[in-house]
């Protein structure tokens, strides 16, 4: 019943990826009669208003009653002052009747969300599309339950399993690749190689799409192979550590 306006609060989500970290990227939709009347995404980390303010801030400019509304969003709302005030309290004063959320919020600082609004009588329905919102958030996930940063390895290999020829040499297999590498760029906070990668490649390792963001790129490089030397990584506009 849900699942279409979830899909579409994923979809405004994804436009937060990389650039929210280590917040998770949250999208938000208003329905009322059975259509969406306004829409809203967490844009930056340090910039901005929750996707639940954005989409109902939005529906109030138009002049929407949203007494009797539905409020989709993929992330339980948050239930403490951080940056912003707590979205719960801005839900309940707006009259919305019912939220519809992905997946619970995995945060303890922030994840009593759902209890606040059932106080107040609004309808809660929890766990639609719950497994794609995970993969959607799992940069986050992984952050508020291992304390530690999502790493993902990316390689190229052919068939036989080799990266390059006897003498060292390879190239690009794909270029389905390529831009997958690109994609990763634009949503990883960072990308890390050894010395010997910018040695033998010269990469800028950075991200080439179009409205894309550069990545910190690290470089091992503890014997200080690279002083001295001029290499693309150390252009353009990208942190470097």
């Amino acid at each position: 019943m849900y699942e279409r306006f979830m899909k579409r609060a994923i979809e405004l989500a994804k436009k937060g990826l990389g650039r929210v970290n280590p917040n998770p990227p949250v999208g938000a939709v208003v329905v009322k009669e059975g259509r969406i009347i306004s829409e809203g995404f967490h844009p930056l980390f340090l910039v901005g208003p929750h996707a639940e303010r954005v989409a109902i801030e939005s529906a109030k400019r138009k002049g929407e009653d949203l007494t009797g509304t539905t409020l989709v969003v993929t992330l339980e709302p948050c239930d403490h002052h951080g940056k912003t005030p707590p979205c719960t309290d801005l839900i309940i004063e707006s009259g919305i009747k019912k939220v519809v959320i992905g997946m619970r919020d995995p945060n303890p600082v922030s994840g009593s969300g759902v209890e606040k609004l059932k106080k107040h009588g609004i309808e809660v329905v929890e766990g639609v599309l719950e497994e794609e919102v995970k993969k959607l958030c799992e940069f986050f996930i992984t952050y508020v339950t291992e304390n530690r940063p999502f790493i993902a390895l990316k390689y190229a290999s052919t068939l036989d399993g080799k990266i390059a020829d006897a003498e060292g040499n390879s190239k690009w297999i794909t270029q389905d690749l390529r831009h997958k590498a690109h994609e990763m760029r634009n949503v990883y906070s960072a990308v890390l190689v050894g010395a010997r990668t910018v040695l033998k490649d010269d990469p800028r390792l950075t991200c080439r799409l179009k409205g894309g963001r550069n990545p910190t790129r690290v470089i091992l490089d503890r014997r200080g192979i690279l002083s001295g030397g001029s290499y693309r990584v150390f252009e353009d506009n990208a942190r470097v550590i």
